[in-house]
């Protein structure tokens, strides 16, 4: 855990163990007892108290199958708890709000192969427009193997999940980790088995840290979890102790089947987005204020992500890495992570000691970035691990160095060596003749992610040609210009970025 976090002190014991990655462990890898009951401590909050939007006035009660847990800001609270093993519906109902109460499961653990002893298949689905919260750090949404959510909103109605103060009006700019997160559990392939198992087969699984009996990893590459679409997610990631944190959403194992796009996470205590392993694509992310990592990537995960805005905080008191990419202390477990990123734009301000770098690549990962633009007063590009930049290895599933095209940094030095590898061996591969990489480029982004000239002068890279998922772009970054509005409408407008929509993220919309 980064040394800056404050420990919080839970009134039921953890019993931790060893976790996956040197900085900041998130659920994932491990085995972490959640204690079942307690009141955390909620996070501080600066600055006035916005006035929640006015509704209607509460529904007289809540559908069949929720608990009327009474009134929360002039909207009648429908919760939810326990373990759902049938299929459940969120609609959206005029003055109805919902609520998570501790952990809810959706669900019951089918197993890597899909026979686990009473294992049961459910749906969790979500109507556009719902409002979802919970009221601590211990209240978080589990997807278990086998089961799916479908949480798909519109680009005028997105589904937002956030926390209790934030329904109450009294979450600020720079509130943060008030309550759990999302975890979708599949069974896709994962690395680093528990029991000995092979990496990629169906017995391979872990067990995601913070929750006890929450396993992923299997097999079923091409498997949906659901879709998650048009949502919102903040002031999640919750501390549970000192090095475990849930993100704000967790996609451990999770296949190439689910559908996952327009997202926004805003205002993590921990990463916006962790994929364990799995096949899983994305596009049109947008992260604001995560105090951690934005993109976290582990276990063998293998994908495509494209069409990325991130910014971090400014202020420089906040934020790590934009991107981690590890299996750390196991370089050689396979499958290799593979992701393969394309038109994005980093806005790393963080000034902290233990954040100098925008993008952190470890051993065990191989990495490709297209169309990208990195600004920070730091460090853009480190590398650690010998076998991160090797000649590839088809026998260890290595595919060698990291590739960069048609990617600039605009950064105090574009790479940085901590001591393990070194500055000339990442230069290599970045200023490789052909690749249309800038290492010393003078930014000209307007509105903090909008190209301006300079960006629009740098040839882009045919991203289609490493992958179908893939669009075709003629412009590096996430947003061409001021006419390219894909993150509209949408997102909420943070302290950190102006998204120019009509919702602040310190208050709801009208229900």
């Amino acid at each position: 855990m980064n040394t800056r976090k404050a420990i919080l002190l839970l009134t039921s014991a953890l019993a931790l163990a060893s976790c996956g990655a040197d900085d900041v462990a998130s659920p994932g890898e491990g085995t972490i007892v959640v204690p079942g009951g307690g009141t955390p401590t909620p996070s501080p909050t600066s600055g006035p108290s916005p006035t929640p939007t006015p509704s209607a006035g509460p529904a007289a009660d809540c559908p069949t199958g929720f608990t009327n847990a009474g009134v929360i800001a002039n909207l009648r609270n429908c919760q939810i708890s326990g373990r759902i093993n049938s299929n459940i519906s969120l609609a959206k109902r005029a003055g109805t709000i919902y609520s998570l109460s501790g952990r809810v499961d959706i669900g019951t653990d089918v197993g890597g192969d899909g026979a686990a002893s009473g294992g049961v298949s459910a749906t969790i689905s979500v109507d556009p427009g719902v409002v979802v919260f919970g009221s601590s750090g211990l209240d978080f949404l589990v997807v278990n193997r086998g089961s799916r959510i479908n949480a798909v909103g519109t680009s005028t109605q997105p589904i937002i999940f956030t926390s209790r103060q934030n329904v109450e009006g009294t979450a600020t700019d720079t509130s943060q980790g008030q309550w759990g997160g999302i975890v979708v559990l599949g069974r896709a392939p994962i690395s680093d088995c528990l029991s000995g198992a092979t990496g990629g087969s169906a017995n391979c699984q872990q067990q995601v840290e913070g929750v006890t009996n929450a396993f992923y990893g299997g097999a079923q590459a091409a498997e949906s979890s659901g879709s998650l679409q048009y949502l919102q997610v903040r002031y999640s990631g919750f501390e549970l102790a000192p090095g475990n944190e849930l993100n704000g959403i967790t996609l451990a194992g999770v296949g190439s089947g689910t559908t996952i796009d327009h997202i926004q996470v805003h205002n993590s205590s921990d990463d916006g987005i962790e994929w364990f392993g799995g096949r899983s694509n994305a596009k049109y992310l947008v992260f604001t204020g995560e105090d951690d990592d934005n993109l976290d990537t582990d276990l063998g995960y293998k994908g495509f992500i494209q069409f990325v805005i991130a910014v971090q905080r400014a202020g420089g008191q906040s934020g790590d890495a934009i991107i981690e990419a590890d299996s750390n202390g196991n370089e050689d477990a396979q499958p290799r992570q593979n992701t393969r990123l394309a038109n994005f734009t980093f806005i790393h301000r963080s000034t902290l000691a233990a954040s100098v770098n925008a993008i952190l690549l470890r051993g065990g990962t191989d990495y490709t970035l297209v169309n990208g633009i990195v600004t920070s007063p730091r460090n853009c590009l480190d590398v650690d691990g010998a076998t991160t930049v090797q000649a590839a290895d088809p026998a260890k599933d290595e595919l060698g160095p990291p590739v960069a095209r048609s990617v600039v940094f605009s950064c105090a030095n574009p790479y940085t060596d901590d001591g393990n590898v070194a500055v000339s061996s990442i230069q290599a591969f970045f200023e490789a003749a052909g690749t249309n990489n800038r290492p010393t480029f003078t930014s000209s982004l307007t509105n903090v992610f909008v190209n301006g000239a300079n960006e629009t002068g740098v040839p882009a890279f045919d991203a289609a040609t490493l992958g179908s998922f893939f669009t075709t772009t003629n412009y590096i970054g996430a947003v061409r210009d001021a006419n390219d509005t894909w993150y509209r409408g949408w997102t909420c407008d943070s302290g950190t970025a102006s998204f120019g929509s009509n919702a602040s993220c310190t208050s709801i919309p009208a229900l």
